[in-house]
């Protein structure tokens, strides 16, 4: 998409210096899997779950986007109850420390509970095997509650109730930063997950105006059509998920990825200017103009 020619002034500004770039907020954002749809006309299977965010906000208000959010001091800790691979495991992915690593998954985790209410945990005892099963009494939604609220950590939260974070149950998909020229920046790695069985996705996020369920396929038609409004990392992300045929599918090529942080920049288009995209996303791009 073309840029507006005063958004292409202010970027060469921050590009030859004349203007400083604010420091980026690290985040967390996870694109959540439901069960697998009929094929449609915009684009099929999986279904993603989206939120549309209150238009009060000063990030991406309006638009549609994946739980998650920016990352919270206290999920740093390393006394949080963790199954699954380890936080050095996931810094050789995800292409960071170890320190940040582990708080980036326990985002991951806190965010996805915070806004959709469902949990990637599992009961202490026997967390390779077993995940919680139904999130939505009212003791779940104090909870849900007071994470939100910044009254409860992640790590009271699991111990109070026996679970373990279970990171096995995420996948890395991708990292995207802000361009500089944004008055709010965000390092956000982009996590994927499956809906786990027994549990339910319910309009909870304090953040959001509306939730649905979407082909990822659909959901990309309509931002192309001007129907949902979505940035480009959500827009691109939800065509590239539309080419799987399940959700098994996108954590197997999950299983094999490591997150690269792709920073947009201006780049010029016909006369004007557009921002850039990652290589590996361009044929994706491409087969959707034909």
């Amino acid at each position: 998409m073309p840029l507006p020619d005063a958004v292409a002034a202010v970027a060469r500004e921050y590009a030859d210096g004349t203007r400083t770039p604010v420091e980026p907020r690290q985040a967390a954002t996870v694109i959540l899997l439901g069960e697998p749809s009929q094929p449609t006309e915009g684009g099929g299977r999986p279904e993603v779950y989206y939120l549309r965010r209150q238009v009060s906000m000063d990030f991406a208000a309006g638009m549609a986007v994946f739980p998650g959010g920016g990352v919270d001091k206290r999920d740093f800790d390393s006394q949080v109850a963790w199954a699954g691979p380890t936080p050095a495991e996931w810094a050789s992915r995800l292409g960071c420390d170890e320190h940040l690593a582990r708080a980036l998954v326990c985002a991951a985790v806190r965010e996805t509970f915070e806004e959709s209410g469902v949990l990637l945990a599992g009961p202490a005892a026997d967390a390779d095997t077993t995940v919680v099963a139904d999130t939505t009494g009212d003791d779940w939604e104090a909870d849900r509650v007071a994470l939100e609220s910044r009254e409860l950590s992640l790590t009271d939260f699991l111990n109070r109730r026996g679970l373990e974070l279970r990171s096995d149950l995420l996948g890395v998909w991708d990292a995207w930063l802000t361009p500089i020229f944004e008055p709010k920046r965000y390092e956000t790695w982009f996590f994927v997950a499956k809906l786990p069985a027994g549990q339910r996705t319910r309009d909870v996020s304090s953040e959001s105006s509306s939730v649905t369920w979407l082909p990822a396929g659909t959901a990309a038609a309509q931002a192309e059509s001007g129907e949902l409004a979505m940035m480009p990392p959500t827009y691109l992300t939800s065509l590239e998920i539309a080419g799987f045929e399940t959700r098994d599918d996108v954590l197997a090529a999950a299983a094999d990825r490591t997150a690269v942080m792709f920073t947009p920049t201006v780049e010029p288009l016909g006369e004007g200017f557009t921002l850039s995209l990652p290589d590996r996303l361009r044929p994706v791009l491409a087969e959707r103009r034909r």
